[in-house]
């Protein structure tokens, strides 16, 4: 395989020596990624929506204990034949098909890798500006953003490229780091917020406005199917490239433990965090502060702040690097693997993520969950659906490891391509189309079918579904193209 142009040192299976992550691994990895600055924040959509607290944990336990599916299913084949996400793809989409996958994978990672970057960026400013408050009264740019803050985000973004040219191990140390310091950080934000306000406020106590006599009441479905659609597409794009990291694992044992035990719970705790430290607020501070940021920064201890600047930015480096920078690095190495390495595909990860101009995403908190997460699940869920279709159903988990490094091999199918795998997501992609555009404001939402609309709301659901057993069919018919 050394000689094929499908193969290099970052896509090769991994040999036996280098897995060495165990089950404290995997749930560090998850404890990891979950405890960062949007985790904290996510319930926030759901209760301004309407919920009451509880109602948004399950919702956010919920979705995440459905995507654990796809991960552990997906994660089977990265840790049995040591492959990461891209050459896995090459068996359902085909060598040069499998493209199509990694680079919807890959451009969702830049815009995630963007956002956390700004947030790290952007804690390190706000902190600052506590101490130089000249900060505050510099103006916006035409980007938007002021000099410092935009300062702030590519000396973090600096950060994230170093780990990046530290390599694969690096980030396996980093989490294993930050998993026991956040959770100690968490629960004493926690302890905080509890004994400044003598409980945790009035939130825990506001009723849901879908209950009866309620201003919602009856329409608790409708908010809650495309919320926890959100929920799944916020780590739908894990559910995809899950062997770039299950491939380094020492057994199945411990990549499917591990990350039983550090994904649901993990989420679920941190937005607990956010929820209660919130509530909170309103008895502390006269006022709702969703952002960690804005709590953080009416401290006036210099070495709380310095702490809390150092926490965060560890925190987001964390998840930053492990769930944004290392699937899109092995999909941009994936378009040519001569010429592109790990370290150069994360590169090019971290210049996208500038020029999506991240600080404009998440502007909007409505449009976070109902438009980024909710429309791109509607392009991994038919990924998703395919892949696990051709790994568990088809192939019964037999792959032809050299095949999937030989440009001619079995899984070249139509000159690389698969029309049968692209046909598929093209079809289960289509019916979430009008919803989406409806969703964005590009069309008058009237003017699309109840029915469509409705497929919107179940995009990653539907999607998969679709997928599956288009893929199926289609394989079934044409099992050579």
């Amino acid at each position: 395989m050394t000689s094929s142009a499908l193969e290099n040192p970052d896509l090769a299976p991994v040999a036996a020596e280098w897995r060495k992550w165990r089950v404290g691994s995997y749930a560090a990895l998850w404890i990891s990624m979950s405890a960062c600055v949007p985790t904290y924040m996510l319930a926030s959509s759901l209760i301004g929506g309407g919920m009451n607290w509880w109602e948004a944990i399950l919702t956010i336990f919920l979705g995440n204990l459905i995507v654990l599916v796809p991960i552990l299913l997906n994660a089977h084949a990265g840790t049995r034949y040591g492959i990461p996400f891209p050459v896995l793809c090459r068996a359902s989409f085909g060598t040069r098909g499998a493209n199509i996958p990694a680079l919807l994978r890959a451009f969702v990672a830049c815009g995630w890798f963007g956002i956390q970057s700004w947030i790290g960026g952007d804690a390190i400013c706000r902190i600052l500006g506590v101490f130089f408050p000249s900060f505050a009264g510099v103006a916006h740019n035409a980007l938007g953003i002021t000099v410092p803050q935009f300062a702030c985000f590519m000396a973090f973004w600096s950060i994230n490229m170093w780990v990046v040219y530290k390599g694969i191990d690096s980030i396996r140390i980093l989490l294993n780091i930050k998993a026991p310091l956040l959770m100690m950080l968490g629960l004493a934000f926690l302890w905080w917020a509890y004994r400044r306000a003598g409980g945790f406020g009035p939130m825990l106590s506001q009723p849901s406005a879908f209950d009866p006599a309620q201003p919602k009441a009856g329409q608790f479905m409708a908010f809650f199917i495309p919320a926890l659609t959100g929920m799944i597409g916020f780590w739908a794009t894990l559910s995809l490239n899950i062997p770039d990291f299950s491939r380094y694992a020492a057994s199945q044992r411990d990549q499917v433990l591990g990350q039983a035990l550090g994904l649901p719970l993990a989420m679920a705790f941190y937005s607990f965090i956010g929820v209660a430290v919130t509530s909170a607020t309103v008895t502390i501070f006269g006022q709702t502060i969703w952002n960690p940021l804005d709590v953080l920064i009416r401290f006036r201890s210099p070495a709380v702040l310095i702490v809390a600047m150092l926490a965060l930015c560890i925190a987001t480096l964390a998840t930053n690097i492990a769930a944004n920078v290392v699937s899109p690095a092995n999909d941009f190495s994936h378009l040519s693997p001569r010429r592109i390495s790990f370290r150069a595909g994360g590169f090019i990860t971290g210049v996208i993520g500038i020029v999506m101009m991240p600080w404009k995403l998440v502007a909007d908190p409505t449009g976070y969950i109902f438009t980024w997460l909710v429309g791109y699940s509607a392009l991994l869920g038919p990924v998703g659906g395919i892949m696990i279709a051709d790994y568990f159903v088809l192939r019964r988990r037999v792959l032809d490891v050299p095949a999937l490094y030989d440009p001619d091999g079995c899984y070249r199918y139509s000159g690389g391509w698969s029309i049968a795998a692209i046909a598929a997501f093209a079809v289960a992609v289509v019916p979430s189309v009008p919803g989406f555009l409806a969703q964005v404001g590009w069309i008058d939402p009237a003017s699309v079918p109840s029915l469509l609309a409705g497929v919107y709301g179940y995009a990653w659901f539907a999607g998969f579904a679709i997928a599956f057993v288009a893929y199926l069919i289609l394989r079934k018919l044409a099992p050579n193209i």
